[in-house]
């Protein structure tokens, strides 16, 4: 019965993923159907095995995100990696937790991230931990680096904590991702602590800027603990400076934390490898290979050249949690929040990875990096579009160029509304020096230059039909629907 399931679900499995490009990139739910997932009934009887595949047959895998499709441009979602989708099989199968007791996949878990570290440019003997992604592990740093903090300054408890931690303070880019300052809430310290540092004019953060901050709060009594740099800003797909913030830190007796869920792999590609200037001398990094290796979503990765911080501020005994062998390494859990944690994600790591190989993550990385390049000669050739920003990390932010649209913002809402709506493309939208425009990455292995020649087709279509829709002379049904009579369809 076990064999015959897994058999029909491997082949479901092999002809979803080849089928997937055909079909929508993505199709709105029935609103009947949503409130049954949500109504969470349970039968009393038990159900037959071979109900799981027809369940997400019909119910599930006809409403995606859109990220397994070549054309989905609109976050940094990457489609699975078959190594990885075979390994979660595997390792959901051996079922090992990666927290506690030695085992196989926690030792897999601790190559996985030597791995990592050195794609990454980080020293040799670099540790760290897996995550369930960039938030997690941004998290842990910032938590991480307070420990460190207040441990030197001999306030690591008791009232001068207390008095310490009241004047702690951070700083990051305004681009930065808001999982920093989510963070940063997380760990203790209100908003009018946090310092979003002002961008140049190429979405890098501003040294001079965060010098001047720092300063300024020096100079008030206040404690600048933790600086986060980000390596491929979510927007622009910038890249912070390493080398003047390390320095900053280093001056004062500051943390450094390299926020790269994005662009944290950079110094393995030759082109990017210059910004990457610096980036061993960092105290951690985040990883997200479940956005540039596209390893099945729920692995993200936190690395610093000197793990034992982890254990410092992230270790907790207890008597019925006691290793048996006397020269174990400190278990998993020592080094994060999770006590129980899945080996899935060390298990697909490793399978993408050994899959790819190292020359093959910098092949991908490029690949990525020439279609972003591509795409934004097209929109550059393209009169009635106009190319704002991007790069060096593989995205593009750009406007409809056309004078008399009203709202230009709301424009832009309505026309990524609905390419999405039409299916056959999808992209989003973001804020770019105070506009709302359309913003395309390029993260899917799959993705080709047709593709890239599809959205720009479909970005005009929508912008037409939206015209129309709002021109005196329409008639009544101008502008209804999303664009299904469109020339363009796969």
């Amino acid at each position: 019965m076990l064999r015959d399931e897994l058999a029909a679900a491997a082949q479901w499995v092999a002809d979803y993923l080849n089928e997937l490009p055909a079909g929508p990139v993505a199709r709105p739910m029935p609103a009947k159907q949503r409130a049954r997932l949500r109504e969470g009934r349970l039968d009393r009887q038990a159900g037959d095995l071979g109900r799981v595949l027809d369940f997400v047959r019909d119910e599930i895998a006809p409403f995606p995100t859109g990220n397994g499709h070549p054309a989905f441009f609109a976050w940094v979602n990457s489609p699975p990696a078959p190594a990885g989708v075979i390994a979660e099989l595997l390792a959901g199968t051996v079922n090992a937790t990666c927290g506690m007791g030695e085992n196989a996949l926690m030792d897999l878990e601790r190559g996985t991230v030597r791995m990592l570290a050195g794609l990454a440019g980080l020293p040799d003997g670099t540790g760290g931990v897996l995550t369930s992604g960039g938030s997690m592990a941004n998290l842990l740093a910032l938590a991480t680096a307070r420990t460190w903090f207040l441990t030197l300054r001999g306030s690591g408890d008791g009232p001068a904590y207390d008095r310490d931690h009241a004047r702690l303070t951070l700083y990051y880019s305004a681009r930065a991702h808001m999982s920093v300052a989510k963070a940063a809430s997380c760990i203790g310290l209100p908003t009018h602590r946090l310092r979003p540092i002002a961008a140049d004019a190429h979405d890098r953060l501003d040294p001079a800027a965060l010098r001047a901050a720092v300063a300024a709060d020096l100079d008030a009594g206040l404690l600048p603990f933790c600086t986060v740099s980000t390596l491929g800003t979510t927007a622009t797909g910038a890249v912070d400076p390493l080398e003047p913030v390390t320095q900053l830190c280093r001056k004062v007796g500051m943390w450094h934390h390299a926020d790269g869920a994005w662009g944290g792999l950079g110094a393995a590609v030759p082109a990017l490898a210059p910004l990457y200037r610096g980036v061993g001398d960092l105290d951690s990094m985040t990883v997200d290979p479940h956005k540039t290796l596209s390893v099945p979503v729920g692995c993200g990765a936190l690395l610093l050249p000197d793990p034992e911080h982890l254990h410092t501020a992230f270790a907790h005994q207890a008597s019925y949690l006691a290793a048996a062998e006397p020269d174990a390494l400190p278990w998993l859990s020592h080094a994060t929040i999770e006590l129980t944690r899945p080996g899935t994600r060390a298990m697909a790591l490793w399978a993408t990875l050994q899959h790819l190989g190292r020359d093959g993550v910098t092949g991908l990385i490029e690949h990525y990096l020439g279609l972003a390049d591509q795409l934004r000669d097209r929109i550059s050739a393209e009169p009635r579009l106009e190319l704002l920003a991007g790069g060096p990390w593989p995205v593009a932010c750009f406007r409809i160029a056309e004078p008399d649209v009203g709202d230009p913002d709301a424009l832009h809402t309505r026309v990524a509304r609905r390419v999405q709506d039409g299916g056959r493309a999808y992209l989003a939208t973001v804020a770019v020096r105070g506009r709302t425009v359309l913003r395309a990455c390029l993260c899917n292995y799959r993705t080709t230059t047709d593709d890239l020649d599809l959205l720009v087709r479909e970005v005009l279509h929508a912008a037409d039909a939206d015209t129309d829709r709002r021109s005196p002379a329409a008639g009544p049904g101008a502008g209804s629907g999303s664009g299904s009579g469109s020339p363009t369809s796969r």
